[in-house]
């Protein structure tokens, strides 16, 4: 198993955009919480950051796709706002140990 990266390479309030095996991945740190999605907008299949590693809006509150602006919920992936508003992004399970975060096998 290899591991995704470090949470103390993810700041309280940032993201971190991560690739992994030719994947694109991003996790948002909030409240102490690790959140990780595929970076792959469910409106377009684009990729959502807007610069490396940014994936947050202005606030640092919410997910912004730098195509056409959609909003999602960080804790969730949900979108409440934008062309794909209803949909949610893709939740990656992962696994904390020892502080590296890891992919979580899937069956």
């Amino acid at each position: 198993m290899q591991a995704l990266c470090h949470i103390d390479s993810i700041a309280e309030g940032q993201s971190l955009g991560i690739e992994h095996q030719g994947q694109h991945y991003f996790a948002v740190r909030k409240h102490g919480q690790i959140f990780l999605y595929r970076n792959q907008c469910p409106h377009l299949g684009c990729n959502l950051d807007w610069q490396e590693h940014q994936f947050l809006d202005s606030s640092a509150s919410l997910i912004q796709c730098c195509h056409h602006g959609a909003l999602f919920l960080i804790d969730s992936g949900q979108c409440i706002s934008g062309p794909c508003q209803g949909e949610q992004l893709q939740t990656i399970p992962f696994t904390l140990e020892q502080g590296w975060l890891y992919l979580r096998a899937q069956p």
